[in-house]
C-alpha cells in the first residue's frame, strides 16, 4: 500500500517546535559532533541530491535492505531499489515474494545482516547522538551491529539541541505521525516498543548519515 505523509499528517498532533529547519550554524555544529562520534556525514541540499549520494555510496554486487522510512520514500529510494537500474541484490524484493509467513519472518531477520542497510532516524541531537524507535525492531535492529554498513537518511528538521530534546521529539513528533500512518496502512496503532540511542560508531566508515537541507520524514 503506497502512502504519502499528506495522507495522515493532518490527523497527527505534534510538537511543531521540534520539527523546524535549523540555521546553517546549527547544522555545521551537528555535523562536527556527529563526525566526532564516529559517523561519516554527507550534507546535500535536496531530495534528488540525497538519492544520488546514496546511489554513489553503495557499490555494485552487494546485498541491500531498507527499513521502513518515510524519508527514503520521499527521496525515491524505495522505488529505485525495487525498479531502478542498479547491480545490487535487493533483499526486500526477495522477502516480500515469500508466501509463507514463518519463512518471510526468518528472511526479514536474516536481512538485518545485509551488506548495506538503509533507513531513517527519528531525531538527531546537535550534541552528536541519533535516536530511533520501532514497534518490531526490524529497522533499528540492524543499526548497532548486524549490518555490515549502515546509511541513515534524514531531513535536517530532525535536528534538535540535546539528547533530551531528541527523546522528546521521538515521543511528540515521530510517534504521533507513525501512529497515524500505521492506522492508515494496517488498521492498528503503533507504539514505541524498542528504542535505540546511537551515541557512537566505533567501526570507522561503517555508518554514514546523509543530511538533507529539507523538511522530510519524521
Amino acid at each position: 500500500m503506497s502512502q504519502q505523509k499528506s495522507d495522515y499528517v493532518d490527523d497527527a498532533d505534534i510538537d511543531a517546535d521540534l520539527d523546524q529547519l535549523p540555521d546553517d550554524e546549527t547544522v555545521e555544529a551537528t555535523v562536527e559532533n556527529l563526525e566526532a562520534s564516529g559517523f561519516d556525514v554527507v550534507v546535500v541540499d535536496t531530495a534528488d541530491e540525497a538519492l544520488e549520494a546514496v546511489q554513489s555510496h553503495i557499490p555494485a554486487g552487494v546485498s541491500v535492505m531498507n527499513g521502513h522510512s518515510t524519508t527514503l520514500e520521499e527521496i525515491g529510494f524505495d522505488d529505485y531499489l525495487s525498479e531502478g537500474d542498479h547491480d545490487w541484490e535487493s533483499l526486500p524484493d526477495q522477502i516480500w515474494g515469500i508466501d509463507d509467513d514463518a519463512e518471510r519472518q526468518a528472511a526479514r531477520r536474516d536481512s538485518q545482516t545485509a551488506d548495506y542497510f538503509l533507513g531513517g532516524i527519528n531525531a538527531i541531537a546537535q550534541t552528536g547522538e541519533l535516536v530511533a524507535a520501532d514497534l518490531s525492531g526490524s529497522r533499528i535492529g540492524a543499526y548497532p551491529f548486524a549490518a555490515s554498513n549502515v546509511v541513515i537518511v534524514s531531513g535536517i528538521n530532525k535536528i534538535v539541541p540535546t539528547l533530551d530534546d531528541a527523546l522528546d521529539r521521538l515521543e511528540s513528533v515521530a510517534y504521533p505521525l507513525e501512529n497515524e500512518r500505521a492506522k492508515e496502512a494496517y488498521g492498528v496503532e503503533s507504539m514505541i516498543a524498542k528504542q535505540l540511542i546511537f551515541r557512537q560508531e566505533v567501526e570507522e566508515g561503517r555508518t554514514t548519515v546523509v543530511l538533507i537541507r529539507e523538511q522530510l520524514g519524521y
